[in-house]
């Protein structure tokens, strides 16, 4: 019996799931194992605790697995793609398949079919393939430039709302989540760390800004809202390009920022169906890992 093995390698979790050809049989659980944001020694660390997680749950040694297939945050071109392949070369034996976190999203979406994921993590990025096989993407361009609505966008835009609050007299609970998250005392503190090089943590302080947006907070609402509607318009530009006139765009929501806030999910949806009304979202956020395993399998049959 061939076991199967897929990772999902994102910039703050890593998840994996041990399969047979029909079951699951265990999965595992790590930090972030994005090499370019946490370095080669950090990813490696997480990828091979996940790994040896998922096997102790299935009790299965490492050596059975034959087939393994990992989506990465930071794999954009075949030079990442090998140093992945390199790392993950030291922790599986068999054959080993590496690609973008965007394409185990696809195949976890929509099984090989047509459609347009969303991403939101740490980072976040809108990808898409259409029946004729064309593609396209946006967004995704790094923390510094881009990944609109990710985890990192929303924690930096919260701070900036907070200091602009600040600037015009107004109080929000968003002052003691920032303090608390970043072991702060005093507003001039939050100002020197928010502009430090490198950067903290921003997407650290999600936790903290969901709860303070279902405590009512004015400014965790706001922010949530416009990171849906930066998402929505980072899917509506993929979908635009793939899927003209009435054709159906199947559309799908990926990682943490949809799976915790709802409120982020009712605006994304209400955003993208305004702009583009012939889309068809599904009401489930994906699990990419799930794609990974699938596509694990599918290595066996080629």
């Amino acid at each position: 019996m061939a076991i199967f093995l897929g990772i999902d390698g994102g910039g703050t979790k890593t998840a994996c799931l041990i399969g047979d050809e029909r079951s699951i049989l265990g999965s595992g659980f790590a930090g972030g194992s994005n090499f370019i944001r946490e370095g080669k020694a950090q990813a490696q660390g997480a990828l091979q605790a996940a790994v040896r997680q998922a096997c102790t749950v299935a009790n299965i040694s490492v050596e059975r697995i034959a087939y393994t297939c990992a989506g990465m945050a930071g794999v954009v071109s075949s030079e990442t793609a090998d140093t992945v392949r390199q790392i993950l070369g030291e922790i599986v034996p068999g054959e080993l398949k590496v690609m973008g976190d965007n394409a185990i999203a696809l195949e976890a979406a929509f099984d090989g079919g047509p459609g347009v994921i969303v991403i939101a993590g740490t980072g976040s990025i809108a990808y898409g393939e259409n029946a004729a096989g064309e593609n396209a993407r946006a967004g995704g361009w790094g923390f510094a430039v881009s990944d609109e609505g990710s985890g990192q966008w929303i924690g930096r835009n919260a701070v900036s709302a907070l200091l602009r609050a600040k600037d015009e007299g107004r109080e929000s609970s968003l002052d003691d989540i920032v303090r608390k998250e970043w072991n702060l005392n005093s507003l001039s503190q939050i100002v020197v760390t928010a502009n430090a090089t490198p950067p903290p943590n921003f997407a650290a302080l999600v936790p903290g800004i969901l709860a303070a947006a279902d405590a009512g907070d004015t400014l965790a609402c706001q922010t949530l809202t416009r990171a849906g509607n930066e998402l929505a318009q980072l899917a509506a530009i993929v979908a635009r390009k793939l899927f003209a006139g009435a054709e159906a765009a199947p559309v799908a929501m990926v990682g943490g920022v949809f799976g915790n806030s709802a409120l982020v999910r009712q605006a994304f949806y209400n955003c993208l169906r305004a702009d583009v009304p012939h889309i068809a979202l599904q009401p489930d956020v994906v699990e990419p890992v799930r794609g990974a395993l699938q596509l694990a399998r599918k290595l066996a049959k080629r």
